[in-house]
């Protein structure tokens, strides 16, 4: 199996699956000297972890991270970082009974189809408890981009189900009010609704989808590279190569499609002496390389495959069956609410490597 790495120049590789001892990254190409300490990964490692609200998972991991290697005296030494989180509380045997089927929405068909093989136990490789190797990842990246520019990256959810948040202007508010929601709301309102939308389809026995809005301020112009590493298109690459994501768009997105270039075009102006621009329809890049303004989009995600209904599928003989979950199974009604810190490690993945393109490029200072 290929393609389990991400970065050209900062580049990173996950490996493990859901129900085996642990799940893990190896992290090259970080500079030396760059703080790190088990303390960072686990706090954002709690973010993203099972088992802390009604609406998620009960599985109890605590996804507590290990470094293994990269780091001496608690910065980084420029070798190789390698991450391990060990997989505490996996129930495998529950998994047993959906052996023999092509369960509705997951991989195990593809799998199949494409390696002959495929680890039935909470889906194996194709689990989303692999992005918890991401977000130790993005831990290092966050370092390595504060050493080179003041960027800010934010995440919060901005729809689920039918429910929607209203369009927050303010992005740090939003930020911080999602900082302290366990539902990553950017205000209170939007945590009721929410929760309301969660909550019946729990109690259906279903799931829903949703939307998660990344925000990355402060990035300086010209990062990205025509014409297949735009900035834009890596990022579209970071989104949706995260389990469930279904759509990506950066700034005005698709409605921009239904706009006129006379309403959409960011006309110039000086802002404090440098050309800047007066809107930001485009979402802070032009040409795939970013132009100095906040760089904003947002990742949609499917509802759960997962889901306590019973489901018509065939078995691996290719008999007509019924998939019904076994008692206790656990998971999330809603994917897209633990996704948010994902899709904020993924931006400062995506940043580290492209100022490390830059620089190794020989360009200009970020500016």
């Amino acid at each position: 199996m290929a393609s389990n790495s991400f970065g050209l120049f900062f580049r990173y590789s996950t490996w493990g699956e859901s129900h085996g001892p642990g799940i893990g990254v190896l992290v090259d190409g970080c500079p030396p000297g760059l703080p790190l300490h088990e303390d960072l990964l686990n706090a954002a490692l709690a973010r993203r972890a099972p088992g802390q609200n009604p609406f998620t998972s009960p599985r109890a991991e605590k996804d507590e991270a290990r470094i293994l290697s990269g780091v001496f005296e608690g910065k980084s030494s420029g070798a190789p970082i390698s991450i391990l989180i060990e997989n505490r509380d996996a129930a495998s045997s529950s998994y047993a009974p959906l052996a023999d089927l092509l369960r509705p929405g997951h991989a195990n068909f593809t799998y199949l189809a494409k390696y002959g093989c495929f680890d039935y136990c909470g889906g194996g490789r194709a689990s989303a408890r692999e992005t918890a190797a991401r977000v130790a990842a993005g831990v290092v990246a966050r370092q390595l981009v504060a050493s080179l520019c003041g960027a800010v990256v934010a995440a919060w959810l901005e729809a689920v189900g039918t429910a929607r948040a209203a369009l927050q202007a303010d992005a740090g508010r939003a930020a911080a009010f999602a900082g302290q929601s366990p539902l990553f709301a950017p205000d209170a309102e939007a945590e009721r609704l929410f929760q309301q939308e969660l909550t019946q389809a729990v109690q259906e026995g279903d799931s829903v989808g949703g939307v998660a809005r990344f925000n990355i301020s402060g990035a300086p112009v010209g990062l990205g590279d025509p014409v297949y590493e735009k900035l834009s298109a890596r990022l579209g690459y970071a989104m949706l190569s995260i389990p469930g994501c279904k759509g990506f768009e950066l700034g005005e997105g698709f409605a921009a499609a239904a706009g006129r270039g006379s309403n959409l075009n960011d006309p110039f102006i000086l802002r404090d002496g440098r050309p800047a621009c007066s809107s930001n329809h485009a979402g802070g890049t032009l040409g795939g390389i970013s132009n100095g303004e906040p760089i904003y989009g947002r990742a949609a995600f499917k509802p759960t495959s997962s889901i306590g209904l019973e489901q018509s599928t065939l078995d691996l003989r290719g008999q007509e069956a019924v998939l019904r979950l076994p008692p206790g199974s656990r998971h999330d009604p809603c994917t897209a609410v633990r996704a948010v810190p994902v899709v904020e490690a993924m931006c400062w993945l995506v940043l580290a490597d492209a100022l490390l393109m830059r620089r190794a490029l020989g360009e200009a200072p970020c500016s």
